[in-house]
Protein backbone atom coordinates (compact mmCIF):
# COMPACT_ATOMS: atom_id res chain seq x y z
CA UNK A 1 0.00 0.00 0.00
CA UNK A 2 1.11 3.45 -0.97
CA UNK A 3 0.76 6.29 1.18
CA UNK A 4 -1.66 8.32 0.47
CA UNK A 5 -0.73 11.79 2.00
CA UNK A 6 -0.33 14.36 -0.92
CA UNK A 7 -2.23 15.99 -3.32
CA UNK A 8 -0.07 16.27 -5.90
CA UNK A 9 0.39 15.46 -9.32
CA UNK A 10 2.43 12.61 -10.96
CA UNK A 11 5.66 13.35 -10.26
CA UNK A 12 4.98 13.27 -6.72
CA UNK A 13 3.13 10.30 -6.66
CA UNK A 14 6.10 8.64 -8.03
CA UNK A 15 8.66 9.44 -5.01
CA UNK A 16 5.58 8.57 -2.86
CA UNK A 17 5.87 5.10 -4.01
CA UNK A 18 9.36 4.92 -2.05
CA UNK A 19 7.12 5.23 1.08
CA UNK A 20 5.27 2.16 0.79
CA UNK A 21 3.36 0.26 3.82
CA UNK A 22 2.33 3.77 5.28
CA UNK A 23 5.55 5.02 6.79
CA UNK A 24 9.16 4.51 7.24
CA UNK A 25 11.67 4.56 9.79
CA UNK A 26 14.99 3.44 10.73
CA UNK A 27 17.04 1.53 13.35
CA UNK A 28 19.97 3.40 15.22
CA UNK A 29 22.76 0.87 14.05
CA UNK A 30 21.71 -0.45 10.58
CA UNK A 31 24.25 1.01 8.62
CA UNK A 32 27.88 2.21 9.45
CA UNK A 33 30.37 4.79 8.45
CA UNK A 34 33.89 5.53 7.94
CA UNK A 35 36.34 7.59 9.02
CA UNK A 36 38.48 10.62 7.58
CA UNK A 37 40.31 13.54 8.42
CA UNK A 38 39.15 16.86 9.05
CA UNK A 39 39.73 20.21 9.30
CA UNK A 40 38.38 23.46 11.55
CA UNK A 41 34.89 24.91 10.48
CA UNK A 42 36.68 28.18 9.79
CA UNK A 43 36.01 29.76 13.18
CA UNK A 44 38.48 27.41 15.05
CA UNK A 45 35.73 26.29 17.26
CA UNK A 46 35.06 22.26 18.09
CA UNK A 47 31.75 20.20 18.95
CA UNK A 48 33.24 19.67 22.60
CA UNK A 49 31.17 19.11 25.56
CA UNK A 50 32.27 22.69 27.06
CA UNK A 51 30.39 24.17 24.02
CA UNK A 52 26.65 25.83 24.55
CA UNK A 53 24.83 22.69 22.40
CA UNK A 54 22.55 25.04 20.77
CA UNK A 55 26.04 26.83 19.08
CA UNK A 56 27.62 23.65 18.10
CA UNK A 57 24.40 22.47 16.32
CA UNK A 58 23.87 25.89 15.10
CA UNK A 59 27.10 25.35 12.88
CA UNK A 60 26.94 22.27 11.99
CA UNK A 61 24.92 22.82 8.38
CA UNK A 62 27.75 25.41 7.90
CA UNK A 63 31.10 23.24 8.80
CA UNK A 64 29.42 20.88 6.43
CA UNK A 65 29.65 23.31 3.60
CA UNK A 66 33.24 23.99 4.67
CA UNK A 67 34.32 20.15 4.74
CA UNK A 68 32.68 19.76 0.96
CA UNK A 69 31.94 16.59 -0.33
CA UNK A 70 30.55 13.51 1.90
CA UNK A 71 29.92 9.88 1.62
CA UNK A 72 27.02 9.32 2.69
CA UNK A 73 24.66 6.02 3.85
CA UNK A 74 20.96 6.57 4.77
CA UNK A 75 18.17 4.05 6.17
CA UNK A 76 14.55 4.63 6.78
CA UNK A 77 12.22 2.03 8.37
CA UNK A 78 8.54 1.41 9.22
CA UNK A 79 6.43 -0.98 11.34
CA UNK A 80 3.00 -0.84 10.32
CA UNK A 81 0.24 -3.66 10.35
CA UNK A 82 2.98 -5.71 11.84
CA UNK A 83 4.98 -5.29 9.23
CA UNK A 84 8.80 -4.10 9.24
CA UNK A 85 9.92 -1.70 5.95
CA UNK A 86 13.19 -0.80 5.39
CA UNK A 87 14.31 1.64 2.64
CA UNK A 88 18.01 2.26 2.11
CA UNK A 89 20.65 4.57 0.01
CA UNK A 90 24.09 5.15 -0.01
CA UNK A 91 26.09 7.68 -2.88
CA UNK A 92 27.99 11.13 -1.77
CA UNK A 93 26.60 14.64 -1.65
CA UNK A 94 28.55 17.93 -2.26
CA UNK A 95 27.39 20.52 0.78
CA UNK A 96 28.85 23.14 -0.60
CA UNK A 97 26.73 22.95 -3.54
CA UNK A 98 23.48 21.01 -1.75
CA UNK A 99 23.72 17.99 -4.45
CA UNK A 100 24.26 14.85 -4.58
CA UNK A 101 23.78 11.21 -6.12
CA UNK A 102 22.23 8.48 -3.98
CA UNK A 103 20.91 4.78 -5.32
CA UNK A 104 18.02 4.17 -2.90
CA UNK A 105 17.12 0.17 -2.54
CA UNK A 106 13.90 -0.64 -1.59
CA UNK A 107 12.97 -3.93 0.03
CA UNK A 108 11.96 -7.24 -1.90
CA UNK A 109 8.25 -7.42 0.03
CA UNK A 110 7.75 -3.54 -0.91
CA UNK A 111 8.26 -3.41 -4.01
CA UNK A 112 7.04 -6.95 -4.49
CA UNK A 113 9.61 -8.01 -7.26
CA UNK A 114 12.78 -10.10 -6.19
CA UNK A 115 14.87 -8.09 -9.02
CA UNK A 116 13.86 -4.38 -8.31
CA UNK A 117 16.79 -2.48 -9.32
CA UNK A 118 18.19 0.85 -7.17
CA UNK A 119 16.54 3.54 -8.10
CA UNK A 120 18.98 6.56 -8.36
CA UNK A 121 18.26 9.58 -7.23
CA UNK A 122 19.78 12.92 -7.57
CA UNK A 123 19.70 15.83 -5.22
CA UNK A 124 19.62 19.33 -6.12
CA UNK A 125 17.67 22.56 -4.49
CA UNK A 126 14.53 22.44 -4.92
CA UNK A 127 14.32 19.73 -6.66
CA UNK A 128 14.81 15.42 -6.58
CA UNK A 129 15.13 13.62 -9.60
CA UNK A 130 14.56 9.50 -10.24
CA UNK A 131 15.86 7.08 -12.58
CA UNK A 132 14.56 3.33 -12.69
CA UNK A 133 11.41 4.23 -10.73
CA UNK A 134 9.30 1.89 -12.78
CA UNK A 135 5.78 2.24 -12.68
CA UNK A 136 5.42 2.92 -16.27
CA UNK A 137 8.39 5.25 -16.54
CA UNK A 138 10.51 4.50 -19.60
CA UNK A 139 13.84 3.23 -17.80
CA UNK A 140 16.37 5.35 -19.72
CA UNK A 141 14.05 8.41 -18.48
CA UNK A 142 14.15 10.22 -15.19
CA UNK A 143 11.43 11.71 -12.82
CA UNK A 144 11.68 15.56 -11.46
CA UNK A 145 9.85 16.64 -8.64
CA UNK A 146 9.78 20.43 -7.41
CA UNK A 147 10.42 19.58 -3.48
CA UNK A 148 9.16 22.82 -2.84
CA UNK A 149 5.37 21.95 -3.94
CA UNK A 150 5.71 18.78 -1.92
CA UNK A 151 4.17 18.34 2.10
CA UNK A 152 6.85 17.29 3.49
CA UNK A 153 9.80 19.30 1.19
CA UNK A 154 11.13 15.89 0.58
CA UNK A 155 11.71 14.84 3.83
CA UNK A 156 10.36 11.66 3.75
CA UNK A 157 8.79 11.47 -0.01
CA UNK A 158 12.11 10.20 -1.62
CA UNK A 159 12.47 7.34 1.29
CA UNK A 160 15.72 9.67 1.81
CA UNK A 161 15.97 12.68 3.67
CA UNK A 162 18.61 15.10 1.97
CA UNK A 163 20.90 15.22 3.72
CA UNK A 164 21.72 19.33 3.76
CA UNK A 165 18.00 19.47 4.84
CA UNK A 166 18.71 16.96 7.82
CA UNK A 167 21.63 19.58 8.95
CA UNK A 168 19.63 22.53 8.26
CA UNK A 169 17.01 21.18 10.51
CA UNK A 170 19.63 21.28 13.52
CA UNK A 171 19.26 25.17 13.02
CA UNK A 172 15.74 25.18 14.76
CA UNK A 173 17.21 23.09 17.74
CA UNK A 174 15.67 23.75 21.07
CA UNK A 175 15.73 21.83 24.82
CA UNK A 176 18.70 20.23 23.67
CA UNK A 177 21.01 18.47 26.06
CA UNK A 178 24.23 16.97 25.74
CA UNK A 179 24.21 12.65 26.15
CA UNK A 180 27.78 12.74 26.47
CA UNK A 181 31.24 11.31 24.49
CA UNK A 182 31.49 7.65 22.55
CA UNK A 183 32.92 6.46 19.08
CA UNK A 184 30.90 5.80 15.61
CA UNK A 185 33.18 3.77 13.36
CA UNK A 186 36.53 4.43 14.98
CA UNK A 187 36.01 8.37 15.27
CA UNK A 188 35.67 10.19 18.54
CA UNK A 189 31.91 11.98 18.27
CA UNK A 190 29.58 13.89 21.19
CA UNK A 191 26.32 13.23 21.23
CA UNK A 192 23.21 15.46 21.16
CA UNK A 193 19.59 14.82 21.75
CA UNK A 194 16.80 17.47 21.39
CA UNK A 195 13.95 18.89 19.60
CA UNK A 196 14.18 20.77 16.45
CA UNK A 197 11.37 23.20 15.15
CA UNK A 198 10.94 23.19 11.48
CA UNK A 199 9.13 26.63 11.37
CA UNK A 200 12.58 28.06 13.23
CA UNK A 201 14.38 25.85 10.96
CA UNK A 202 13.21 26.74 7.68
CA UNK A 203 13.75 30.86 8.97
CA UNK A 204 17.66 30.02 9.61
CA UNK A 205 18.17 27.81 6.55
CA UNK A 206 20.08 28.36 3.96
CA UNK A 207 18.43 29.90 0.64
CA UNK A 208 18.93 26.66 -1.07
CA UNK A 209 17.12 24.76 2.22
CA UNK A 210 14.80 27.27 2.68
CA UNK A 211 11.97 26.45 0.31
CA UNK A 212 11.62 23.16 1.18
CA UNK A 213 11.93 23.23 4.64
CA UNK A 214 8.97 26.05 5.05
CA UNK A 215 6.81 23.29 3.06
CA UNK A 216 7.74 20.78 5.53
CA UNK A 217 6.91 23.40 8.25
CA UNK A 218 3.32 23.69 6.48
CA UNK A 219 2.51 19.84 5.82
CA UNK A 220 3.78 17.73 8.61
CA UNK A 221 1.05 17.27 11.90
CA UNK A 222 3.92 18.37 13.87
CA UNK A 223 6.38 21.18 13.95
CA UNK A 224 8.66 19.49 16.76
CA UNK A 225 10.97 17.10 15.17
CA UNK A 226 13.06 14.96 18.11
CA UNK A 227 16.62 14.20 16.78
CA UNK A 228 20.31 12.96 17.81
CA UNK A 229 22.72 14.48 16.95
CA UNK A 230 26.59 12.91 16.88
CA UNK A 231 29.10 15.26 15.68
CA UNK A 232 33.19 14.43 15.61
CA UNK A 233 35.80 17.22 17.17
CA UNK A 234 35.72 19.46 14.43
CA UNK A 235 31.70 20.07 14.40
CA UNK A 236 31.32 18.24 11.63
CA UNK A 237 27.62 16.22 11.31
CA UNK A 238 28.95 12.36 11.59
CA UNK A 239 25.40 10.62 12.48
CA UNK A 240 21.74 12.27 12.95
CA UNK A 241 18.42 11.00 13.46
CA UNK A 242 15.20 12.76 13.01
CA UNK A 243 11.41 11.42 14.00
CA UNK A 244 9.10 13.26 11.81
CA UNK A 245 5.16 12.76 12.54
CA UNK A 246 2.33 13.03 10.05
CA UNK A 247 -0.84 12.34 9.35
CA UNK A 248 -1.71 9.47 6.66
CA UNK A 249 -5.33 9.02 4.58
CA UNK A 250 -7.35 6.28 6.43
CA UNK A 251 -9.45 4.63 4.27
CA UNK A 252 -12.69 5.49 3.61
CA UNK A 253 -14.84 5.95 7.00
CA UNK A 254 -11.31 5.41 9.41
CA UNK A 255 -10.08 8.87 10.74
CA UNK A 256 -6.26 9.68 9.67
CA UNK A 257 -3.69 7.58 11.97
CA UNK A 258 -0.60 9.84 13.17
CA UNK A 259 2.56 8.15 11.68
CA UNK A 260 5.86 8.51 12.52
CA UNK A 261 9.06 8.44 10.37
CA UNK A 262 12.61 7.70 11.94
CA UNK A 263 15.19 8.93 9.11
CA UNK A 264 18.80 8.37 9.79
CA UNK A 265 21.89 10.08 8.07
CA UNK A 266 25.91 8.58 7.98
CA UNK A 267 28.13 10.83 6.66
CA UNK A 268 32.06 10.12 6.39
CA UNK A 269 35.07 10.10 3.99
CA UNK A 270 34.57 13.97 4.09
CA UNK A 271 36.53 15.52 0.84
CA UNK A 272 35.18 13.01 -1.71
CA UNK A 273 34.84 14.04 -4.94
CA UNK A 274 31.08 14.44 -6.06
CA UNK A 275 29.99 14.81 -9.41
CA UNK A 276 26.14 15.30 -10.23
CA UNK A 277 24.77 16.67 -13.93
CA UNK A 278 21.05 16.90 -14.27
CA UNK A 279 19.60 15.30 -16.79
CA UNK A 280 18.52 17.29 -19.84
CA UNK A 281 14.58 18.14 -20.71
CA UNK A 282 14.81 16.05 -23.15
CA UNK A 283 15.80 13.23 -20.97
CA UNK A 284 12.94 13.90 -18.11
CA UNK A 285 9.42 11.73 -18.39
CA UNK A 286 6.46 13.81 -18.74
CA UNK A 287 3.71 10.95 -19.17
CA UNK A 288 1.27 9.12 -16.75
CA UNK A 289 3.01 7.08 -13.84
CA UNK A 290 0.97 4.40 -12.54
CA UNK A 291 0.48 4.39 -8.33
CA UNK A 292 1.60 1.10 -6.90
Amino acid sequence: MVVQQYRDGGGARAARALAVAGVIAVTAGCVGGGGGNGGSDGSGQRAVAAERPLDVLGRAAGVLAEAGGAEARTSMETAAGGTRVTIRGEGTYDFRTQMGRLKVVLPTDAAGADDRRPITELLAPGALYMKHRGAGVPDDKWVRIDTTALEDGNLVTGGVTDPMAAAELLRGAADVTYEGKSELAGVTVHHYRGVADLNRAARAASPQSRGALSAAAKGFSKDAVPFDAYLDEEGRLRKVRHRFSFASEGREGQEAAEVTVVSTLLLYGFGAPVTVKLPDEDDIYTGEIRQG
